[in-house]
């Protein structure tokens, strides 16, 4: 099998395993605001991110969103740029970083700077678009940003690096080959 169909293969499974996770894994981290869903698909972005660079990451992230939003009975539009947005950023940032720095430590910190940058975003994507979309006012989003959105973030993403942490190297193995230095 060459190198490219490997990858492509690759990249499927790894948007088929996120989608199925998006879909058949999610719960309420706060009971209190439980239409924020914790869900493990992350770890299989990560992996194709750490693989194969943050565009991987990218293309795993858009699929496995697409899939769970319109055909597998998920948010829709909503769903799909929130999902989009949060798992591209925490794609991109890690992916990249951890390009870079391709130990251990800088896996380490390439996941630590991706939960950081999705917290901060999804402030930002919350204020802007959940008003749109959930036609609750601004206020009402904005005075949850810090107590609410911001911490889940944080924790979803969280525990999705730690995950990625622990099962990397030795999918990378399966992946990438003996080369793999993290």
């Amino acid at each position: 099998m060459s190198k490219q169909t490997k990858k492509t293969t690759t990249i499927a499974m790894l948007t088929a395993i996120a989608a199925v996770l998006i879909t058949l894994v999610h719960f309420p981290l706060f009971p209190a605001a439980a239409f924020l869903q914790y869900d493990p698909a992350d770890v299989a972005i990560l992996i194709g991110a750490f693989a194969y660079g943050p565009v991987a990451g990218v293309i795993i992230t858009v699929l496995a969103s697409f899939i769970q939003a319109f055909l597998l009975g998920g948010d829709g539009v909503y769903g799909f740029l929130m999902h989009t947005i949060a798992s591209g950023v925490l794609a991109v940032t890690a992916g990249s970083i951890y390009r870079k720095l391709h130990t251990r430590k800088g896996a380490a910190v390439a996941l630590t700077a991706g939960t950081l940058a999705m917290g901060f975003v999804m402030m930002i994507t919350n204020h802007f678009i959940t008003p749109m979309f959930m036609g609750a006012p601004v206020a009402v989003v904005d005075a949850m940003l810090l107590p609410v959105i911001l911490p889940f973030n944080l924790l979803k993403a969280g525990i999705n690096s730690v995950l990625t942490f622990l099962v990397y190297k030795p999918l990378s193995v399966l992946i990438k080959g003996k080369g793999d230095r993290t």
